[in-house]
């Protein structure tokens, strides 16, 4: 069995979920597959949330009726059968019934959940009329029955595995099952979701916990670059890459995958593709514990990132004290991306500023404290890129006209960062695309 996910673009017109149903029936072994929301669905759906928090009703009421009338202008060019028009018509309705109830109802953290699910509650649907009006045997798979996370918005990968493989046993006979991505209840039973890019995250945990062949991962793009195509005029897609390559990329950037999507795949030994949907016939990026080959592989740019330094003179001497400053980002649950240290100060980055003011007052006890924002990371990936010879001489040298703030080398065998102002990242994207692909 395989899993198929397709993101908000692969689905975001009719033609293309029609492409998808072609797609999928070729498949000559079972496919889970996973949908996203349409595009612009879940902006739309926070854009609700947020006028409804702010007791803008009248606001989020416009922004209703707008959402639900391109919903059934899809629905129009999606079924043409008078039967399966009235099933997606029933589908709008209850769905739009809800966003309209909660107009009425108090906002909440747990309400604001419910209202993000509709997106991909109503693609999975439709996407079932369509499949139901074309004769093609299928099965809607609710993720809500068997996606779960814990206290701490962990996946409960043994629970889920063993929800799904019970309901995947009781029928057997199906070959094709439809779920949605990116949903999934909490440790209270209430709706929740993976966060953004979630669907990617959901895939690779079904496929986890199915022991599938492969999680085939499809966009609107054939594969990982080797650069930003949004920035890089010529990028080509890499052909084969490691899990660890494909999570330092993830992580730094590359948009094409879901940073929290790699582990589940590597864990379980499931090997990943990205493939694109408007060329299904493209090579595309496999992902397997293989690299496939030595050197730089690509390079991916992490914006709004904010570097903090801490100078200190007692540094020198105090042991104990780099654990004091974690115990900070720590107690606040904000990651650090970056880190250098000499003897009398650590710089460090961080990719959000949600804690930012608690973090920086706690930090004044260890010293004068510096904040820099509007920062880019750039990170470049490849398979033992520190043992490789002339990698260093061939960074520096495409970028010796750009101020770096910060560099990070040893600590992963696959990765140099280095830190930028913001200002600079077109430049040193299309820099190092020249320097290190020889693409122009």
């Amino acid at each position: 069995m395989k899993v198929m996910k397709f993101g908000g673009t692969s689905v975001g017109k009719p033609e293309r979920m029609h492409h998808i149903a072609g797609l999928v029936t070729k498949e000559t072994e079972p496919v889970i597959v996973v949908l996203s929301a349409l595009s612009g669905t879940t902006n739309a759906l926070v854009e609700i949330g947020d006028f409804i928090a702010r007791g803008d009703r009248n606001g989020a009421r416009q922004a209703i009726d707008k959402l639900e009338a391109h919903y059934q202008s899809f629905i129009s060019e999606l079924v043409k059968k008078e039967e399966t028009l009235a099933k997606a018509k029933a589908i709008i309705a209850e769905h739009f019934e809800f966003l309209n109830i909660i107009l009425k109802i108090s906002f909440s953290e747990a309400l604001s959940k419910d209202i993000l699910a509709q997106g991909e509650l109503l693609s999975t649907k439709l996407f079932c009329t369509y499949l139901e009006e074309m004769g093609i045997s299928h099965m809607l798979l609710p993720a809500l029955e068997f996606m779960s996370i814990d206290n701490y918005d962990e996946p409960q990968i043994g629970s889920i595995k063993v929800k799904l493989t019970q309901i995947l046993q009781q029928n057997k006979e199906k070959k094709l099952f439809v779920t949605q991505g990116y949903i999934c209840r909490n440790a209270r039973g209430e709706v929740d979701n993976l966060k953004r890019g979630g669907s990617d995250y959901s895939a690779s945990l079904i496929a986890a916990a199915i022991g599938a062949s492969v999680c085939e991962i499809w966009t609107d793009i054939d594969g990982m670059h080797n650069n930003d195509p949004r920035v890089v005029k010529k990028t080509v897609p890499v052909e084969q890459m490691s899990f660890d390559e494909a999570a330092e990329l993830a992580y730094f950037g590359a948009k094409i995958l879901h940073p929290a999507s790699i582990w589940p795949a590597q864990t379980y030994k499931i090997p990943v593709r990205l493939l694109n949907t408007m060329q299904p016939e493209a090579k595309g990026t496999l992902i397997t514990e293989e690299a496939g080959s030595v050197g730089v592989k690509a390079v991916a740019a992490k914006d709004n990132i904010i570097a903090i330094r801490i100078k200190s003179s007692r540094m020198l001497l105090a042991y104990g004290f780099l654990r004091k400053i974690f115990e900070v980002f720590e107690k606040y649950r904000t990651p650090i991306d970056m880190i250098t240290t000499s003897e009398v100060a650590v710089s460090l980055t961080i990719d959000s500023d949600a804690n930012l003011k608690d973090i920086l007052k706690e930090l004044e006890p260890f010293g004068t404290v510096e904040v820099d924002r509007d920062q880019v990371i750039i990170s470049v990936v490849g398979n033992e890129i520190s043992q490789t010879e002339d990698i260093i001489k061939k960074l520096f040298g495409s970028i010796v006209n750009i101020p770096v703030r910060m560099v990070s080398y040893g600590g992963s065998p696959h990765n140099i960062s280095l830190l930028i102002a913001a200002a600079h990242k077109k430049q040193i994207l299309q820099q190092l695309n020249k320097g290190m692909f020889g693409l122009e």
